[in-house]
């Protein structure tokens, strides 16, 4: 099989957006990533893998810590930032959990501490604690399939 091939295959299942987040020397720094899963509810461990080539890569590897934000439906922007695929500036508004950077109105916000690291392939596992998070009543999640962004489709349920 091809590279293209199995990124076509990785990109059939659907998966929500955040936005992952950390501080290094008082600047903020962020990137957009949909490779996020919980790992254990006891101890609470999440990770989240990051590119050889990312740049992200080597500020988490400093900062021993991150924030997974995760977005609703109306921020498909933010994403784009985050993502390198707005060029521009934009300003970004940004809140404190836990002495992390995380960003306003996502529907979930998780701090961790990274526990572990694990190298695999082409991309950094990295395994965190969870310290703190905050939750937000907000509207459907974003979601990533087929390379594209979607949203939650309204259907009413049948009984």
């Amino acid at each position: 099989m091809d590279d293209r091939q199995f990124r076509n295959a990785m990109g059939n299942f659907a998966t929500g957006v955040n936005v992952i987040t950390t501080e290094v020397d008082g600047e903020v720094h962020g990137m957009t990533a949909n490779a996020f899963m919980s790992v254990s509810l006891n101890p609470k461990l999440v990770v989240i893998s990051i590119g050889e080539n990312a740049s992200m890569l080597e500020k988490i590897r400093k900062s021993k810590k991150y924030a997974v934000n995760t977005l609703s439906n109306d921020q498909k922007d933010l994403s784009m930032i985050f993502a390198g695929q707005i060029k521009e500036k934009r300003h970004v508004e940004f809140e404190w959990l836990a002495d992390l950077p995380v960003i306003k109105g996502c529907s979930a916000q998780i701090v961790c501490e990274v526990v572990n690291e694990h190298i695999e392939g082409d991309h950094t596992l990295f395994i965190g604690k969870v310290v703190d998070l905050k939750l937000e009543e907000c509207p459907d999640p974003l979601l990533f399939h087929k390379g594209q962004y979607k949203s939650l489709e309204k259907a009413n349920a049948v009984v």
